[in-house]
């Protein structure tokens, strides 16, 4: 497998996982709307505000994610399982991936690959048999910071930075986006992993989403928002399906989302524990790091561009 290949498949797997709104329905038949009185709107509302100021003052936790995404969603399909700890305000991550999502890229493609996110710069431990194609060396570092020069489209860049470290990295934002859906409401009991806790459930628009989502419009002018805003609709995604399980310290244990769309279902669901664990990252040192910006620099330079062959 060619450097390119390999950025490009682990790339779009790491984007997809990293990127997208947390999705994933729930297969937790337990807790339903039938197992006894449900809360009224205002104390949904009051239940999730706390969750929310909770999760935000915790600013990290350990995480576990399962992924599965139709194969038009991102060039990446199968399954993905990422784990480990994760923190928000300002995001950072040491997370390992594994999953056909990875394997599928052919036989020399890693089984795993350890995640470091620090500074908008993602770092991918992508093996010892990889660093015979990196010049020895197997750490991929990718700068987002450096993707307005290299591509010298600004808006790109800002696009990609702005999605990748918004609020889909953060939960707490992702429970202030559920308290904007009109539809709110309070599931019943239900245990995650032994854990007594309370399922809600909410729906949102394409529309709602962008609208309330500040990361978006921190980054995107409001041209740019509704230029985005009719590819996705024109993708046929028509909204977001998102259910949170709280507990009785108010955090969130678990959050799943639903995102439909005529390739199919895109689904992911997280687990969090050990709320306020240390989220402390720290870089590889640059002479073990293969710079993929810089490669594809260079390709630039000599007229070979990325091509198809880099999956970009």
């Amino acid at each position: 497998m060619t450097v390119k290949r390999m950025a490009g498949a682990v790339l779009a797997t790491a984007m997809l996982c990293t990127g997208a709104v947390a999705c994933g329905g729930s297969d937790d038949k337990a807790g339903g709307a039938a197992s006894g009185e449900t809360q009224s709107r205002s104390k949904v509302t009051e239940v999730i505000t706390a969750a929310y100021e909770k999760t935000s003052k915790a600013k990290s936790a350990k995480v576990d994610m399962t992924m599965t995404a139709p194969k038009s969603v991102g060039g990446a399909s199968g399954d993905m399982k990422m784990s480990g700890v994760m923190g928000w305000d300002p995001t950072v991550m040491d997370m390992t991936m594994t999953g056909s999502a990875l394997t599928e890229g052919g036989p020399e493609a890693p089984e795993k690959v350890r995640l470091l996110w620090l500074d908008n710069v993602m770092y991918m431990d992508m093996g010892a048999a990889a660093a015979k194609d990196m010049d020895g060396k197997q750490w991929m570092k990718m700068d987002l910071n450096s993707i307005a020069e290299q591509s010298g489209d600004e808006k790109i860049a800002k696009q990609l930075t702005g999605g990748l470290d918004s609020m889909n990295q953060d939960p707490a934002q992702q429970l202030a986006l559920l308290l904007d859906s009109k539809n709110l409401k309070h599931m019943g009991p239900a245990k995650v992993d032994g854990v007594q806790t309370q399922r809600y459930k909410g729906r949102l628009s394409v529309k709602e989403m962008m609208e309330t989502n500040k990361g978006l419009s921190d980054v995107l002018s409001k041209s740019e928002r509704e230029e985005m805003f009719k590819g996705i609709e024109k993708s046929g995604i028509k909204g977001y399906d998102t259910e949170v399980w709280v507990n009785e310290d108010d955090y969130p244990v678990r959050m799943d989302v639903d995102i439909k769309s005529p390739e199919g279902t895109m689904k992911m669901s997280q687990k969090f524990s050990d709320y306020g664990a240390e989220a402390k990252v720290t870089a590889p040192p640059a002479g073990k790091t293969f710079d993929l910006m810089e490669m594809f620099k260079e390709l630039g330079k000599d007229g070979s561009g990325a091509g198809a062959d880099s999956g970009f």
